[in-house]
């Protein structure tokens, strides 16, 4: 069991864990060598986790990189990868990256047009597919993209009767790629000169939230030296355990858990599809779990029902627990000692209740959380230290490579990101209060972008974030909001809805919200309530539903909302308050527009999709 009182979490590899390179591929191979024979990728093979050895999955990926190869790659031309993630994801960036050619990750979710948009843009002459339904995408918009030459397909489950020249299956990939090996012995060896440390070795691209995404141009030495001041900052080795959940083509899940654990050996287990989550994290139980704040509120609110559902007994039990375990956590960030009769306390308060708890997360061997990609409320941190697993904040931006500065578990500040990573700078202007970075890590620019390029450095090379902060002393950084979506009210009062919408997010009951007010004399807020605790919430009172969409025009229902947005009200009024709100009858998922791949709404997307409904808000 973690212990908050001596923070465990910092306990130092009992080796040197990381392994050398100066790219991502020269540190797989390093690594593939050193751990030939202990397990690097777990994936469910008809139900059941297997184990995939290092040398197993070096196999594999020199069979794909000559497979490449013999298809005609040429260094430095695009291969893209349009699948949810899995391990044959990560098999295919590192064989294209190590025959010299650019890897890049399209979202599953993305429709065929957009597609299109990041094929055309990225110049991709390779596309590797999931499934039948990928394959349909492409096909549709196949005749748009002239440079596109051959599709690989993950699963081939249901295309029996499907022929067409273009496309081959990954086995066929290997066993072609196999053959290659034994024709041309000495190509392999080859193929490490091909490229340069500051050359060019993946795109990632942003989200397109307002408009396009932009591809982010990352080098191999870029990519490694954001791998190595991540892995200073978190360490962990081969006793660590990971979950790959979130889409790799993300920069977060792609650097910071699947780079960072090729280089310390931490254990990478992918879980089955995005929906078994929550099933797949208790089977795993991760010892370092990192994530987006819409799945740790999402655990929160699990809890929070499960304990509703309880009897008496046992509400009691967490209530006096949850104290025991705030008053140590509380302790532990003022950095004051943690006496043996409060250490006897807790032991106590996990016996009766904490440990049980992090089991039904599943995150009862964690040493520590990590979370990003989006403000979280400081309330939800404590809440995760108070049952004995630090949460670590991070702050970056696809343009660095994912993460600029983490959280130090041994210094613990709920409302800050953490300080700067090793090698990285950075700095708040003090004009506008942007966050600025500068550092080995940060991209070579946008593609096809010069112009856009050009404006996202100053004149002495610091990247202009677009996010705002503030420095709070000791090195610490706080991240407050994207600047274009901070907002002023009549009254002239500037307000970052971040703040709002994560109050909100702590109620079981809402997933996500858009608050705003830009101009206005008061706050309003659009919200994306949590579906089964809603529906257990009016099943219990009897309260008549037949859909989602009547479940949120229930009177019983927007009261239960209005609750929740009172209790905001009261803790942030000093700023503003919300006076009205409109629930969304829609159900809303991965596909969806109105998404971010992180789970979150879309801010502009979702203010000007519903800006009618907002406008009666103010009628």
């Amino acid at each position: 069991m973690p212990k908050p009182w001596n923070l465990t979490t910092t306990r130092p590899p009992e080796h040197s864990a990381a392994v050398p390179g100066d790219s991502v591929v020269q540190i797989f191979w390093n690594a593939c060598e050193r751990r030939a024979d202990t397990v690097a990728m777990r994936q469910k093979h008809f139900g059941i986790w297997r184990g995939w050895r290092w040398r197993e999955v070096g196999a594999a990926v020199r069979e794909l990189a000559l497979g490449f190869v013999s298809l005609g790659l040429e260094p430095g031309e695009c291969v893209s990868i349009l699948s949810n993630t899995r391990m044959e994801w990560v098999w295919c960036d590192l064989a294209v990256q190590t025959a010299g050619g650019v890897a890049n990750g399209i979202y599953p979710s993305d429709p065929a047009r957009q597609v299109r948009f990041v094929c055309e843009d990225s110049a991709t002459v390779l596309l590797v597919v999931e499934d039948e339904e990928q394959l349909d995408k492409v096909l549709g918009v196949r005749e748009h993209l002239p440079l596109l030459r051959h599709i690989v397909l993950l699963n081939a489950k249901g295309l029996d009767q499907f022929a067409d020249p273009m496309v081959i299956t990954l086995e066929e990939l290997r066993r072609q790629g196999a053959a290659f090996d034994a024709a041309h012995p000495e190509a392999f060896g080859r193929l490490g000169a091909l490229r340069r440390p500051g050359d060019l070795a993946a795109l990632i691209y942003t989200s397109g939230t307002t408009g396009q995404p932009l591809g982010t141009m990352h080098s191999h030495r870029g990519l490694a030296a954001a791998v190595r001041a991540q892995v200073a900052a978190l360490p962990q080795d081969e006793r660590d355990e990971r979950m790959c959940f979130l889409p790799l083509c993300h920069v977060a899940e792609r650097v910071a858990g699947c780079y960072v654990a090729l280089c310390t050996g931490a254990v990478l287990n992918f879980v089955e599809n995005p929906d078994t989550v929550a099933e797949n994290v208790r089977e795993i139980a991760p010892t370092v779990f990192g994530g987006v704040p819409r799945l740790w509120e999402k655990f929160y609110s699990a809890v929070t029902i499960a304990v509703q559902e309880a009897g008496p007994v046992q509400q009691a039990l967490y209530r006096w627990s949850l104290d025991v375990g705030h008053e140590v956590a509380a302790r532990v960030l003022e950095g004051e000692p943690v006496g043996f009769a409060l250490r006897l306390k807790y032991r106590l308060a996990g016996i009766a209740a904490l440990d049980h708890v992090r089991r039904f997360i599943g995150i009862h061997r964690c040493r520590y959380l990590t979370t990003g990609a989006a403000p979280i409320s400081p309330e939800l941190v404590r809440w995760y230290l108070a049952l004995g697993v630090p949460m670590l904040e991070s702050w970056g931006l696809a343009e660095a490579c994912g993460l600029s500065t983490s959280m130090p578990a041994a210094s613990m500040r709920p409302g800050s990101v953490g300080k700067a990573l090793p090698g990285t700078e950075v700095r708040v202007d003090a004009a506008s209060g942007e966050l600025a970075v500068r550092g080995p890590h940060v991209f070579m620019g946008y593609l096809n972008q010069p112009e856009r390029t050009a404006l996202a450095f100053d004149d002495e090379g610091w990247l202009r974030t677009g996010d705002m902060g503030a420095a709070l002393g000791d090195g610490y950084f706080r991240f407050d909001e994207r600047k274009k979506d901070l907002m002023v009210t009549a009254g002239g009062r500037s307000f970052a809805p971040s703040a709002w919408e994560n109050e909100l997010k702590f109620s079981p009951y809402v997933t996500d919200a858009v608050v705003t007010g830009e101009g206005r004399s008061y706050l309003t807020a659009i919200v994306l309530i949590e579906q089964e605790n809603v529906e257990k919430f009016a099943q219990d009172r009897d309260i008549p539903f037949s859909s989602y969409a009547s479940l949120t025009r229930a009177p019983e229902v927007r009261a239960l909302v209005q609750g929740e947005v009172d209790r905001v009200n009261r803790k942030l009024g000093q700023s503003g308050e919300i006076r009205k709100f409109f629930l969304l009858e829609n159900q809303l998922g991965a596909e969806d527009e109105e998404l971010a791949p992180t789970m979150r709404l879309k801010r502009r997307l979702v203010l000007a999709k519903y800006a009618s409904q907002i406008e009666a808000m103010y009628a």
